[in-house]
């Protein structure tokens, strides 16, 4: 518990998270920023130093031992004594009912793992300006409360409507950890997108296994699974998915014809008493296995098309249209294979460019799109024919089908963070040399945005 500004009186934070090195490095990043901070390994001990700390705010993870999160913030704010405490909820799960509960709670704002440090600090700093330096006394909270001060002010709701896509995974390869994965996660590829009552999965990676948890707290409901490929690092999160194993949950599984064997074969696997000590036939859920065929798939007001990437074996590609917005999922796919040259002389190669025409077609006018850029232009050197892009050929895609947001995943499991910040101002200085300078961002576990 100390900070960095002497004898002054500090503005307090309280971190409860039971992960140790999170809640450090959290708790660190606002002792540097000047904030006294205090750490809650589980929701108990974070209701018995929301007294005795007295913090001004309060940093909450969800997934909390012995009192779960919402349970602890339902506390704090039934609490005469703790109820003015600004809560900043702190989580990797970002479904609509974990938020919407919390909101209706009475949360002061939400930050989903992992961030940036900055971002933290400014959501701190935001909940200190919004409120007097000082803890507010009971006497002055019930005065406060009693008058009805505040009630008429302005509290804009998130508008979900429109839907929203989370990204579980977006390593490659191989699932990682450690201090210098943090920022942007370990899990491999798995991302969702919600619309009303249709959920769409695509692939199936370590990371559908903390999306199944999530599911797992819900009613049964049907889920919409689409597989880009079936190497390792898009279908190994699969038997650990907690819905399949769920009576009354109904999974639907899409993949592409081109796979030496079918697709049930390919994910029953898996579950060979050799390699796996549950069985496909453990699995209490309802699964289905198609394969798509040439028209696009329709999914109550969403529609999934695809197209084949350039990627050793079948490989598809994913667009997903909404009503009113477009989104394009290709977390594999080696585009202008080979060329090694600077992106803005692609063009003067028509035969090139004619090989990669139908992708080009294909996510021409999306309004985010999500693909990889896996290797640096040294990197690409030695990889040629891997599957997957170089970070200037994958710039030039943007720029030539016109996207004005780009979400970079299949990250490679040897890119640290502060490698993949790099590569990320490499990103927007090629993109700026096209004359493409669009909204470009790394993708990491975790990521929510609303549409």
């Amino acid at each position: 518990m100390k900070g960095s500004r002497g004898e002054e009186q500090q503005f307090r934070v309280l971190v409860a998270d039971d992960v140790k090195v999170i809640a450090q490095s959290i708790s660190w990043t606002l002792e540097e920023a000047g904030y006294e901070t205090a750490v809650a390994r589980d929701g108990e001990e974070c209701l018995k130093l929301a007294r005795s700390f007295d913090p001004h705010v309060v940093i909450l993870d969800l997934m909390m031992p012995k009192i779960h999160g919402i349970e602890v913030l339902r506390r704090l704010k039934a609490d005469d004594w703790t109820r003015h405490i600004a809560v900043i909820v702190c989580t990797v799960k970002g479904f609509r009912t974990e938020i919407g509960r919390a909101k209706q709670l009475g949360v002061a704002d939400l930050i989903i793992k992992p961030f940036e440090p900055e971002d933290l600090v400014a959501k701190v700093e935001k909940a200190r300006s919004a409120r007097p330096a000082g803890a507010m006394d009971t006497a002055k909270f019930l005065l406060h409360r009693d008058t009805g001060v505040g009630k008429s002010s302005y509290r804009p709701e998130l508008d979900a409507a429109g839907g929203f896509f989370q990204l579980w995974g977006t390593r490659g390869s191989i699932p990682i950890s450690g201090p210098q994965f943090m920022r942007h996660g370990g899990n491999t590829s798995c991302m969702t997108i919600e619309y009303g009552e249709d959920l769409i999965i695509l692939d199936a990676g370590s990371g559908i296994r903390d999306l199944g948890l999530a599911l797992a707290a819900q009613a049964p409901r049907k889920l919409h699974l689409f597989i880009t490929h079936t190497h390792w690092d898009h279908i190994q999160g699969f038997p650990f998915f907690a819905p399949a194993f769920i009576p009354g949950f109904e999974i639907t599984i899409y993949g592409g014809r081109g796979f030496n064997k079918n697709l049930e074969a390919l994910f029953r696997g898996q579950f060979d008493p050799d390699y796996f000590p549950i069985q496909m036939e453990n699995m209490e859920a309802k699964l289905e296995f198609v394969y798509l065929g040439d028209d696009p798939v329709r999914i109550g007001d969403v529609e999934v098309s695809w197209e084949f990437t350039q990627h050793p074996g079948a490989t598809l590609g994913y667009k997903i249209a909404l009503p009113g917005k477009n989104i394009a999922y290709v977390p594999d796919n080696e585009i202008f294979q080979g060329y090694m040259g600077q992106p803005e002389l692609i063009p003067q190669d028509p035969e090139l460019l004619s090989l990669y025409q139908p992708m080009i077609d294909f996510l021409t006018g999306v309004d985010v799109l999500v693909h990889e850029a896996q290797y640096t232009p040294e990197e690409y050197g030695q990889t040629v024919h891997y599957g997957h892009s170089s970070v200037p050929n994958a710039c030039f895609l943007a720029k030539i089908t016109g996207v004005a947001r780009w979400i970079v995943i299949h990250h490679d499991p040897g890119h640290s963070d502060d490698f993949l910040r790099e590569k990320l101002n490499l990103t927007r200085q090629l993109l700026a040399g096209l004359d493409h300078p669009i909204h470009v961002t790394n993708g990491y576990d975790g990521l929510i945005e609303y549409l």
